[in-house]
């Protein structure tokens, strides 16, 4: 058990890495769209017109969902007394919902 806490710890210290350049990225698009009166069908065609934003969005997904999934499973682990593999397999479930809603919105720019 030890070495799956482990590699959860450096999965989820790397999504983090991931995760900030994308988050401030997110926040100065929403920025920038916001400021300069960007209607939602300007900004789909901005994001149909090339690959990069869908791609950006998608690692920000990907990340987030690792990141969370894990997250929270330390959090269940911290404060309730549910420590076997259905635990584990929560956090799992839970991570593979997120993926799967944040994929389909990614997809919805696309």
């Amino acid at each position: 058990m030890k070495r799956l806490e482990l590699w959860l710890y450096i999965a989820q210290r790397g999504s983090a890495l991931v995760l900030a350049p994308l988050v401030l990225l997110h926040l100065g698009v929403i920025l920038y769209a916001v400021s300069g009166g960007l209607s939602a069908a300007e900004i789909l065609g901005r994001t149909r017109s090339t690959m990069l934003w869908p791609a950006a969005y998608g690692l920000f997904v990907v990340a987030a969902a690792i990141h969370a999934a894990i997250g929270l499973r330390v959090v269940v682990r911290e404060w309730t007394h549910w420590r076997n593999r259905t635990l584990d397999f929560a956090a799992l479930g839970f991570g593979l919902v997120l993926l799967l809603l944040g994929l389909r919105a990614v997809q919805a720019i696309a």
